[in-house]
């Protein structure tokens, strides 16, 4: 009996803890026109906004801007960095590499310090390792 009335105790605690994470909605309700309106409810477009001066000639409506997004700069890379060789990884070949954010530094093996990858790398022999 105690077994049910346990049961029956953490049955309710588990219902009213999964009722108060209910979604409310907004108080405000917006309802925007779209040209290709398929849900069968006839939506109108609101009136323009007409000014008038106190002579009683109408203004053509003010034409809104949209507001300008502007793009997050990119993060600017530094062309050297130093690194501890024990941090960097090494390549098949056997040269040494660091990774910052999906660039890549190679290491020049003449002044110990990591250059962001090039093309000119591939032929200069100062970023291939001593033999």
């Amino acid at each position: 009996m105690l077994k049910k009335w346990l049961f029956l105790f953490a049955f309710l605690i588990a219902a009213l803890m999964s009722c108060s994470k209910k979604a409310v909605p907004s108080k405000t309700a917006v309802v925007i026109p779209s040209e290709n309106n398929t849900s069968g409810v006839r939506v109108k477009a609101p009136a323009p906004v007409v000014k008038k001066i106190d002579s009683g000639v109408a203004i053509a409506p003010e034409k809104t801007e949209k507001p300008v997004v502007k793009e997050k700069p990119k993060p600017e890379f530094p062309k050297v960095i130093t690194v501890n060789d024990e941090a960097a990884s090494k390549s098949v070949d056997g040269r040494l590499f660091y990774d910052v954010l999906g660039h890549r530094y190679w290491k020049n093996y003449n002044d110990g310090k990591y250059y962001l990858f090039d093309k000119s790398m591939y032929n200069n022999p100062d970023f291939k390792p001593p033999k």
